[in-house]
């Protein structure tokens, strides 16, 4: 695997908040199993659900444990509008091919929602309508030939004007589109849950396991570890965030950094319907509200450099966007209680990467998930699950590894 890095700095909200514990323990042997999953953040636990429901054998790993990396540190807006927006995206991948996209993302959180209720996990799951709003990179006029890209694509989009937005936000804006049916969750909680239900099916988890080698044969995949024991896995899931495993090529691939306060609760300032709120420029605001009332707000992302440099810009980046905020939504306190960043791997098209390794027919990595982590974990979980059970999944094609 490639350097450890710092995920994210800060205190997330979400640690306010009290998740069930998921039990570990030492690999002090080698081992077998089915599958070896790397990673136990968002993407990992449900890469490792959906694998054990269909009974096979799971190990999972992770150099640090479970729900520690970049998980706490996301704003869970779980949300099928992928970043990159429809008419955007059919200019870099083609009409049909973005309309596809679009059209999974909707699915997995329509899957997800449905996993959720059938497992029983208590993860503050609450749908929400999203408003994207008019910005630098969509203005009024963009945004109307966004409505008609979506619904084009068989997706509800309601375009708002100016008086619209107003009257039925409360936002001072030139125009928006309002979508249904995205998701609320806290992500503790969830991967917690998911984590827990494959647990319960007989997944071993071990950490801290640092996996330091990856040798393939036509049967299977031989992993090396830090502390010694190796594990032999007929096959190998790479979920890992933006930390690479050396075997996966970067191109294509780069990190982002982002940050993000959260405010006192106060239910009673709070916006109509409490949509989720993002803006259609470069850098974006969003914004959201938790089971309790408070505000979190993140944006002002920017390309990743070193940990040092990111962690430092803390207090600037607080500042600016609790400033954001209190102008966006002058009713509000928009004083931070939390304040975090963390980093993101993302992909020149916006769209993940769930594909086979370069030379390894056996290892499949997922990443480049962007501002999407909950939502293109879904499709992950999908795709890897059908071709672990010799399918091949429609959508497939469209999250390969870029040329």
């Amino acid at each position: 695997m490639n350097r450890k890095l710092d995920l994210r700095t800060g205190r997330p909200v979400w640690m306010a908040y009290r998740a069930p514990r998921v039990e570990t323990r030492k690999l002090v042997r080698d081992i077998k199993t089915d599958v070896l999953v790397v990673g136990m953040g968002i993407s990992g636990a449900m890469i490792a659900e959906a694998l054990t429901a269909d009974g096979l054998d799971v190990v999972v790993i992770d150099r640090r444990g479970p729900i520690i990396g970049s998980t706490p540190a996301t704003t869970a807006l779980v949300q099928y509008e992928i970043d990159q927006p429809l008419t955007l995206l059919s200019g870099k991948i083609g009409k049909a091919r973005a309309q596809a996209a679009w059209r999974r993302s909707r699915l997995a959180v329509a899957n997800l929602s449905a996993r959720i209720d059938e497992l029983g996990i208590a993860c503050a799951k609450t749908p929400r309508p999203s408003l994207l709003l008019a910005g630098n990179v969509l203005g009024p006029g963009a945004l109307r030939d966004e409505a008609e890209a979506r619904r084009a694509a068989g997706l509800f989009a309601e375009y708002l004007t100016a008086g619209q937005l107003r009257d039925g936000f409360g936002i001072d804006r030139d125009a928006a589109i309002v979508s249904p049916d995205n998701l609320a969750v806290d992500p503790r909680k969830l991967t917690a849950g998911l984590h827990l239900a494959a647990i319960a099916r007989g997944a071993r988890y071990y950490a801290p396991v640092e996996a330091t080698g990856f040798s393939s044969t036509s049967t299977g995949v031989e992993v090396g570890t830090k502390d010694g024991p190796s594990i032999s896995a007929r096959h190998v899931v790479l979920a890992t965030g933006y930390e690479l495993a050396s075997i996966v090529p970067p191109k294509g691939h780069s990190i982002v950094s982002t940050w993000a306060i959260a405010t006192r609760p106060q239910k009673s300032k709070l916006w109509p319907q409490q949509a989720f709120i993002w803006e259609a420029s470069d850098p974006y605001l969003y914004l959201r509200t938790t089971v309790d009332g408070r505000v979190i707000c993140g944006g002002e992302d920017e390309e990743f450099q070193d940990e040092g440099a990111r962690d430092a810009l803390i207090g600037e980046k607080t500042a600016r966007i609790s400033e954001k905020l209190k102008k966006l939504m002058p009713g509000l306190d928009a004083t931070p209680e939390f304040a975090w960043t963390g980093s993101f791997g993302t992909t020149s098209t916006g769209l993940p990467i769930i594909y086979k390794a370069p030379r390894h027919a056996r290892i499949h990595a997922v990443m480049g998930y962007g501002g999407n982590g909950i939502t293109f974990s879904r499709i992950a979980s999908e795709i890897v699950r059908t071709e672990l059970n010799g399918g091949r999944d429609s959508d497939a094609a469209l999250f390969g590894f870029p040329d």
